[in-house]
C-alpha cells in the first residue's frame, strides 16, 4: 500500500431522484478532490437511495397496491450496472482523478440489490460487491448478493474491501476479507447509532487495517412531498443522523464520528501502520490456528438456471 489522503463524505441521496442525485455527486466529488484525497467513500445506497421509514405497504401476510407503487417508483430510481449512471460515475472519477467507492441501488431483471462500485481515478468500474445479507424490512426490496462479489478492488494504493452495513456485524464475512490481505476496509453504512463507532474500531483492530466509514445525512426535506416516513413529516426531520469516521490500523480515531451534519473528513493514511500492527496479531497470519479454525468460501455466482 502506498500514503494516501482518504476522505469519507457525509451526505443524503435526493430520494427518487437519482439525475439530482448524481449531480450532487458530481459536486461531492470535486469538493473531496480539492480537499487534496486520492480515495473518497460515499454511503450506502447514495444513488438509489435509502428509503429510511417507509414500509413499502407490506405488513406481515399483506401488500397494498400502494406499496407496489412505490417499489415501482423506487425500481425506477435504481441504476444498471454497467449503464448510463455508472459512465456518469466513471466520468466524475476520472475528471476529478479521484478513486470512488460508492454505494448504489441496482437493478438486474426484476430485483434490486445493495450494491457497492469502485471506481479508479482514470475512470475505471474496478469492482462490483452486493450486499449478502440485507437486514429486516431491507428484504421486502432488495435481493441477496452471492459470494462471487466477495473479492477485494485491487486499487493502485492498495487492497481494499466494501462490506456494506451490518455485513460488518458478520465475523466469517470479516474473515474473508482479512485473509485476502485487506488494507482498507470500507464500510458504507446507514446505521446512524453511537455504538456503531465501536464495531468500526474493532474491525480496524481486528483486521489492522484502515477503516472508512462513510453513511447518510438525510432529511425529511431531501424526500418527495408525497413520501411519508414514520420519522415524522417536518422538513427538518432527520431520517438518517450520519455517524461517518476514519479509523487507523491500530483502533485510533483519525476522524470523526460526525452526527447530525453534512460532513467531509479526511486522513492521511500511512501505510506503515499496517504493519507495525501486525507484529503482534494478523488475524489470517501467525494469529489464526488453521489447526483448530478453517473458514470456507463459496465464490461461484449462483444462478436458478443451469
Amino acid at each position: 500500500m502506498k500514503p494516501i489522503r482518504a476522505c469519507v463524505v457525509q451526505a443524503g441521496s435526493k430520494l427518487f431522484d437519482t439525475p439530482e442525485t448524481l449531480d450532487k455527486l458530481e459536486t461531492l466529488a470535486s469538493e473531496a478532490a480539492r480537499g487534496g484525497a486520492d480515495l473518497a467513500v460515499f454511503p450506502e445506497a447514495f444513488v438509489g437511495g435509502y428509503p429510511k421509514g417507509h414500509d413499502f405497504g407490506a405488513p406481515v401476510g399483506s401488500r397494498t397496491a400502494e406499496g407496489r407503487d412505490w417499489f415501482r417508483r423506487y425500481y425506477e430510481s435504481a441504476i444498471d450496472v454497467p449503464g448510463l449512471a455508472t459512465e456518469r460515475i466513471a466520468k466524475i472519477a476520472a475528471e476529478n482523478k479521484l478513486n470512488m467507492v460508492i454505494g448504489v441501488i441496482e437493478r438486474a431483471g426484476g430485483t434490486l440489490y445493495c450494491s457497492v462500485l469502485s471506481f479508479s481515478a482514470d475512470g475505471q468500474l474496478l469492482g462490483k460487491r452486493r450486499k449478502l445479507m440485507p437486514t429486516a424490512a431491507e428484504r421486502i426490496i432488495w435481493g441477496q448478493g452471492d459470494g462471487s462479489t466477495l473479492d477485494l478492488v485491487n486499487f493502485p494504493f492498495g487492497r481494499a474491501s466494501a462490506m456494506i452495513c451490518w455485513e460488518n456485524f458478520m465475523p466469517m464475512a470479516r474473515m474473508s476479507q482479512y485473509a485476502e490481505g485487506v488494507e482498507i476496509w470500507c464500510a458504507p453504512t446507514v446505521d446512524d447509532r453511537e455504538n456503531w463507532s465501536a464495531l468500526m474500531r474493532t474491525i480496524a483492530m481486528e483486521g489492522r487495517c484502515f477503516v472508512l466509514s462513510a453513511n447518510q445525512f438525510l432529511r425529511r426535506d431531501d424526500a418527495p412531498a408525497d413520501y411519508h416516513p414514520i420519522q415524522g413529516e417536518a422538513p427538518d426531520t432527520v431520517l438518517i443522523n450520519g455517524g461517518s469516521m476514519i479509523v487507523s490500523p491500530l483502533g485510533e480515531v483519525l476522524a470523526g464520528p460526525a452526527f447530525g451534519e453534512d460532513a467531509m473528513l479526511f486522513a492521511d493514511l500511512d501505510p506503515g501502520e499496517i504493519i507495525r500492527g501486525k507484529m503482534d496479531f494478523d488475524v489470517a497470519g501467525h494469529y489464526a490456528r488453521a489447526d483448530v479454525f478453517q473458514l470456507t468460501v463459496d465464490r461461484q455466482r449462483n444462478s436458478p438456471v443451469d
